[in-house]
């Protein structure tokens, strides 16, 4: 029987870790949370250590920018971790940032003194090792206590250096697989998503492709389409005056309204990332982009090992969604694409591709916050 409370930090760097990291919450209501978290760990009554756009960057010259408030926000983590004192620190994705703070944890006397005295170190998202950096797996084992991912075959590229492995399915299919879609856009009005994702960085490099895509689409007298384009609570205010100066003028949502917006969507033009499985498992017809620095791409570009950067097409092995990224990224490319998801038997074959994946995203053993929250609880004796 637990004798005291848990205590458990958290951390969660972007929106689908927030996301997760409410429901892990839910699930282990009598336990302690303290750490860093968006709108949905703070409903689920997270006060967060600091605002997590702050974490909310990616490439090598994005951070290389922020350098100076991520060691900020290090230190201040580790601070707050020393003096909470927690039983595990629970992180969520940006594994930049969790590897930076139980660095340095280990190396002050307040950390060691906590990891001796059985301080573990637990990590939500494996990463694509089999994709590239598969050194990373060591690496990873190195850094963590327990490592929970997403699917099966994951597991092994962790287990063979000793890393507590465990995969709970992916996160977002727990609500989203076996959604009923709307029929509000099989009307007049068909709805094109457009998805700059939930970094500042990548909003500021897609926003002009998609201002240029549907100016371009109205051109050609695609008259009947209506945009939309869902937002996060750090990127909103950006979105909204940039538009002030489009031509069309796509409404703007939250993106917690975000699942109500997919289920009416014709087609949706998304920056790769989490959005791009959420939009697979609703079986909505998309067309994922991406930009990043030249230098970025450059670099991903000389170690990536698979074909494409969608899970979906990774899982199924073949390209279901059309992908476009870097200097493929143009309007001409997006334009040609939309045109051909018009076609009913392009759509029809889109649709029925995504629904092989179905078994795919899920676990038969439970939801992954519930596994993830039962795996917390076993590990603190």
């Amino acid at each position: 029987m637990q004798n005291k409370k848990i205590k458990i930090f958290i951390i969660a760097g972007e929106v689908s870790g927030d996301v997760l990291g409410a429901r892990i919450m839910r699930e282990m209501n009598d336990v302690t949370f303290v750490g860093i978290g968006g709108e949905n760990m703070t409903a689920a009554g997270l006060n967060s250590l600091f605002p997590m756009a702050d974490l909310s960057v990616m490439g090598v010259i994005e951070v290389a920018a922020h350098a100076r408030t991520l060691m900020r926000r290090i230190n201040q983590t580790v601070n707050e971790i020393i003096e909470m004192r927690p039983d595990v620190v629970l992180t969520i994705d940006s594994p930049g940032f969790a590897k930076s703070v139980i660095k340095k944890l280990r190396k002050m006397p307040g950390g060691r003194e906590l990891i001796n005295n059985g301080l573990k170190f637990h990590h939500v998202v494996a990463p694509q090792v089999w994709a590239w950096r598969a050194g990373r797996a060591k690496k990873y084992a190195r850094t963590f206590d327990k490592l929970y991912a997403f699917f099966d075959f994951e597991i092994p590229y962790f287990t063979k250096y000793g890393l507590d492995t465990v995969a709970v399915g992916h996160p977002i299919s727990d609500g989203l697989l076996g959604r009923k879609k709307s029929g509000g856009a099989a009307a007049n009005e068909k709805i094109i998503a457009l998805i700059p994702g939930s970094r500042m960085s990548e909003v500021k490099r897609l926003l002009p492709t998609f201002r240029d895509v549907a100016h371009q689409l109205m051109a050609d007298g695609y008259s009947g389409y209506k945009f939309i384009i869902p937002t996060v609570e750090t990127t909103d205010k950006y979105i909204r005056d940039q538009i002030a100066n489009w031509d069309v003028k796509p409404e703007l949502v939250p993106a917690t309204a975000r699942y109500d917006v997919y289920e009416k969507t014709y087609i949706a033009i998304a920056a790769s990332g989490t959005v791009s499985a959420e939009l697979a498992m609703l079986h909505i017809p998309a067309i994922i982009i991406y930009k990043m620095n030249p230098i970025t791409t450059w670099l991903v570009r000389s170690v990536i090992r698979v074909k494409w950067v969608s899970l979906v097409n990774i899982l199924l092995n073949r390209g279901v969604y059309p992908e476009f990224l870097g200097p493929a990224c143009t309007t001409e490319n997006i334009l040609n694409a939309v045109q051909q998801l018009t076609i009913p038997s392009v759509r029809k074959k889109m649709v029925d591709d995504l629904k092989t994946a179905d078994d795919l995203w899920r676990r038969p053993d439970g939801a992954p916050a519930a596994l993830i929250a039962d795996a917390l609880r076993k590990s603190v004796k």
